[in-house]
C-alpha cells in the first residue's frame, strides 16, 4: 500500500542508490515509532519495488529490568520478518558502572556496535536505522552549537571494519510523516526505558526547533536545504 512516507523512502533509495538487488538488510528496531514505522514501510515497499532484497530485524536489549520486547517480536512475526534480540548490559555499564554525565553518546556507540556485529554475523550487508528528517536537522544544529562545526550523520555510510553499509530510509521524512504513518497503520510502540528521559541536549534543540517553526514554517526546510546544497556529510 503506497503512502506519502513510502514515496519518500523510494525517493531516498533512488537518490542515494541505497538498496540494491540482493541486499540483506538488518533493520535496527528499538520499539519506538521511527524504527517500527521504518520496518513496516520497508516490508511494504519490498512487495512492489523492482529490487529484490531481504529484511531481518534486530533489537538491542539494554538490560533494563522489566523491559518487555515481545510486542516487537509479534510485530515482526506479523510482517514475516525474522527477529533477533541482542542481549547486552549496556544500560548497567552506562548508568551504573560508568555513571556518565552525558550518557547518550556512549550508549549510542555501544548499541550501534552490538547491532553491527550481530548484523555481520547474520550475513547482512546493510544496516537500516530509523533516523528521520528532524533527526538530521537536530544533529546538524547540535554539531554547530556544541562542537562549532557543520556536520550531521550521512545518508549512506560504509563501515570498513564490519564491511557493512548503514542506510537511513526515513531521512526524507519529517517526524510528523512518521507519526501519521504509525497512526493510520495502528502500529503499537513501546516506551523508551532510558533513565536520561527527555533531559538531553537533543531535546533542548528539539524544543528550540519547535519554537522556531511556530514563528517560521520554512525554518526546518531551509536548514535541511542548506545541508543538501552544501553536501554536508555526503548529502
Amino acid at each position: 500500500m503506497g503512502s506519502v512516507l513510502t514515496g519518500q523512502i523510494r525517493n531516498f533509495i533512488n537518490e542515494y542508490d541505497a538498496i540494491r538487488p540482493g541486499d540483506v538488510i538488518a533493520a535496527g528496531v528499538s520499539g519506538g515509532k521511527d524504527s517500527m514505522v521504518m520496518l513496516h514501510a520497508l516490508a511494504d515497499i519490498r512487495n512492489y519495488l523492482p529490487i529484490p532484497f531481504e529484511l531481518k530485524a534486530f533489537t538491542v536489549s539494554l538490560g533494563f529490568e522489566g523491559m518487555d520486547l515481545s510486542p516487537i517480536s509479534d510485530f515482526c512475526s506479523d510482517l514475516g520478518i525474522p527477529h533477533e534480540i541482542i542481549r547486552t548490559d549496556i544500560g548497567k555499564i552506562v548508568f551504573d558502572a560508568r555513571d556518565e554525565n552525558n550518557p547518550c553518546s556512549l550508549c549510542s556507540n555501544m548499541r550501534r556496535g552490538a547491532l553491527n556485529n550481530a548484523a555481520a554475523d547474520a550475513g547482512c550487508n546493510k544496516v537500516a536505522l530509523g533516523h528521520n528528517k528532524d533527526d538530521v536537522i537536530e544533529t546538524y544544529l547540535m554539531s554547530l552549537f556544541y562542537e562549532g562545526r557543520f556536520n550531521t550523520f550521512s545518508p549512506v555510510t560504509f563501515l570498513s571494519k564490519t564491511n557493512l553499509t548503514v542506510i537511513r530510509p526515513l531521512a526524507f521524512s519529517y517526524e510528523k510523516d512518521v507519526r501519521y504513518y504509525r497512526n493510520i497503520h495502528g502500529i503499537r510502540t513501546i516506551e523508551n526505558p532510558c533513565p536520561a528521559g527527555r533531559a538531553t541536549k537533543r531535546q533542548e534543540i528539539r524544543d528550540m526547533l519547535h519554537a522556531m517553526s511556530l514563528k517560521n514554517q520554512h525554518f526546518k526546510p531551509n536548514v535541511f536545504g542548506a545541508i543538501m546544497r552544501n553536501h554536508v556529510s555526503g548529502w
